[in-house]
């Protein structure tokens, strides 16, 4: 394994900039100081005028793989993924066929350690009667991320909508319960009642479809279930003001029980969008009318959000175009969610220390990930060098998605992903891959 020391950069790290040499060796971070001379046989890497920050981590993708290779594989998107700075994911369990057993979920986790450049782990799938297999991650829940819940509507029979499955999930699981919520019943009625009204649905009719009050109802909903019991929720891509009520900033991370998360297309992207990009920005939960992003961004701020992510959801572009109706939901996000909010750094909306913080130090934090997520001595240097002066615009050419589409084509960064080191290999230099070395399987610390 090849030791590598970056000279003269400046780490971002636990809400603080330092400048200082780092020692990569064996894997980790071998040692911090402002100069360090070794006489160990090193690859020297100058970050002068670039910032070193922690690998990115993604808590919620969908890498497709086994079932749907045609829109995604693990290899493309952790390759994608490594390009713009994430070092490790976290992929949800509606493949084909869904993660509903312990043995599909080893199945996907051997696809990751021959195919995944980026470290991995994969959540278990819920349905209403998988319950014992479910709770047979209690016995796994130093190797296995959480439970996935789909609590809105999703492919084949992942929702779970039975009340007695919920209360026996949210009794019984000793790991972290990620869920989407969206309530069924208000989506159908609101879709039913818009048919009645007009003859052809649009892309802008999406977040009436799939509104406010729908997100509300179901976030409220597992909370119920998580206070009853105590449980450890995790609710994934808050897209409402409305919601925001629910969660708090008055209680330490570390000392949460319920946590949530934001994704970078909610953060960037209002209803307006739906006019020049269409389907292009259908997903679920919807993208919704422009008071609601400038709510997320507050509460992000002020950290009732907890955690920035992207739901990267790639579907090929055929899938797109179709009419509304059968357009699939999702976007692919994976390769240009650090660049983009290093582009609202630049704006003066986030400082780069809260980036920092949002889509590395918390989800470590709240997923209890073992030795990741910071720029420690001792940590493993999963790590990536930034040039804030460096501007790329999204093109099909740059693009490195399976599908070879993404919302942001034509957008100019301002700043750009040079390195990413994972497990203290250089991953990705100034466009150049490594792919010697896989990445490895996330362990936790519960």
């Amino acid at each position: 394994m090849n030791q590598y020391i970056i000279k003269n950069t400046c780490i971002i790290n636990e809400g603080q900039k330092t400048f200082t040499d780092v020692l990569i060796k064996k894997g980790r971070i071998e040692k911090i100081a402002p100069s360090i001379d070794t006489r160990e046989k090193c690859i020297e890497i100058i970050g002068t005028n670039q910032f070193l920050l922690p690998g990115a981590i993604d808590d919620q993708v969908h890498f497709r793989e086994p079932g749907l290779t045609h829109k995604a594989t693990i290899y493309t998107e952790a390759k994608a993924a490594v390009a713009g700075g994430v070092t490790s994911f976290m992929e949800m369990p509606n493949t084909q066929p869904p993660a509903f057993t312990h043995a599909l979920l080893e199945d996907k986790y051997e696809i990751g350690k021959r195919s995944s450049l980026a470290n991995y782990s994969f959540f278990m799938g819920t349905s209403n009667d998988n319950i014992e297999e479910v709770l047979r991650t209690n016995e796994r829940k130093n190797d296995i991320c959480g439970v996935k819940v789909f609590m809105g509507s999703s492919t084949g029979n992942l929702l779970v909508d039975n009340p007695l499955t919920l209360d026996k999930i949210f009794a019984g699981s000793e790991l972290l319960i990620a869920t989407h919520c969206e309530d069924e019943s208000i989506i159908k009625a609101n879709l039913q009642k818009l048919k009645s009204e007009k003859q052809i649905l649009e892309p802008s009719d999406h977040p009436i479809i799939r509104n406010e009050e729908g997100c509300f109802e179901s976030s409220f909903r597992a909370i119920q279930f998580a206070k009853k019991y105590n449980s450890r929720l995790h609710i994934l891509h808050i897209s409402t003001e409305k919601e925001l009520q629910l969660f708090t900033n008055m209680i330490p991370l570390n000392n949460k029980r319920i946590t949530a998360e934001v994704c970078v297309h909610h953060l960037h992207f209002t209803s307006g969008d739906y006019a020049g990009l269409g389907n292009q920005v259908k997903c679920n939960p919807a993208i919704k009318a422009p008071h609601n992003r400038e709510a997320l961004w507050k509460a992000l701020l002020d950290d009732r959000l907890d955690v920035i992510a992207t739901d990267h959801a790639p579907h090929t572009w055929q899938e797109k175009q179709e009419d509304y109706e059968h357009a699939h939901a999702g976007l692919p996000l994976v390769q240009h969610s650090l660049s983009l909010m290093l582009h609202y750094v630049q704006e003066g909306k986030i400082s780069l220390e809260k980036v920092v913080e949002k889509m590395s130090h918390a989800v470590a934090n709240c997923f209890q990930i073992k030795e990741r997520g910071y720029i420690r001595e001792g940590y493993y240097a999963d790590l990536v060098l930034v040039d804030m002066n460096r501007p790329i615009t999204v093109t099909k050419e740059n693009i490195l998605y399976k599908c070879g589409w993404s919302p942001l084509e034509g957008f100019r960064f301002p700043a750009s992903v040079t390195h990413t080191f994972i497990n203290g290999q250089l991953v990705y230099g100034n466009g150049v891959f490594d792919e010697s070395q896989m990445g490895q399987r996330l362990q936790f610390d519960r």
